[in-house]
């Protein structure tokens, strides 16, 4: 019996359609391989994200500033702490004398043709609430960072002692005492920094956090 022979056209023809199966087949395994691919790196990719937008988020700066103890614009200083730094002239303007003795100004005060509104320069603790026969109604609060804020010769009060204020809470109205009573309608404040008492206007309007370098 004679063994069959495939004619000459046969062998190409088998070998192209091998190559297309095998290059096909190729093609659609790696297809297959990057869509399991891009499903396994999806999340990976949003945990990524999202933690890279909280980590740039901007921190919020809390630092408050030390506000005034009055809001009327018409409010001046009408007596300067005594800074014994200072010129014999500014040392002259700060000396307070009541019943026959000279003493140094421990504050500043504040004055105004009319009565105005004593506000609280931050938040604190009412720590006291009197009414001084010489130095008219005083309140005293108590802040963070050591500081404690004094203030004199009011008329009245709308605090008492134990209240929590915030910042620039009426605390009561400005008026008059014995002690300046040539200063006609006005507020003696005082500011303690650690237990030592400091020239105010070296911390009004300031930055808290800033204000321990001040002496």
């Amino acid at each position: 019996m004679k063994r069959r022979k495939l004619r000459p056209y046969v062998l190409p023809t088998l070998l192209i359609i091998a190559i297309t199966s095998v290059i096909f087949g190729t093609a659609l395994l790696s297809k297959n391989l990057q869509k399991e691919d891009n499903t396994e790196d999806y999340p990976t990719s949003y945990v990524t994200n999202t933690i890279l937008e909280e980590e740039e988020e901007p921190v919020i700066n809390e630092t408050k500033t030390i506000i005034n103890p009055y809001t009327d614009q018409t409010v001046t200083i009408g007596k300067n702490y005594y800074d014994y730094k200072a010129d014999a002239d500014t040392q002259t303007k700060s000396i307070i004398y009541h019943d026959n003795t000279y003493m140094q100004n421990s504050g500043v005060d504040f004055v105004s043709e009319k009565t105005f509104d004593v506000v609280a320069i931050l938040d604190g603790s009412v720590t006291d609430v009197k009414d001084d026969e010489t130095l008219g109604k005083v309140i005293e609060i108590k802040h963070d960072n050591g500081y404690v804020s004094l203030y004199q010769s009011l008329s009245e009060t709308s605090v008492k002692k134990g209240d929590v204020v915030t910042q620039g809470q009426v605390l009561g109205k400005s008026g008059t005492n014995e002690l300046d009573k040539d200063m006609g309608n006005h507020l003696h404040f005082e500011l303690y920094v650690n237990g030592q008492v400091v020239n105010p206007t070296l911390y009004l309007n300031k930055e808290l956090q800033t204000t321990e370098e001040k002496e």
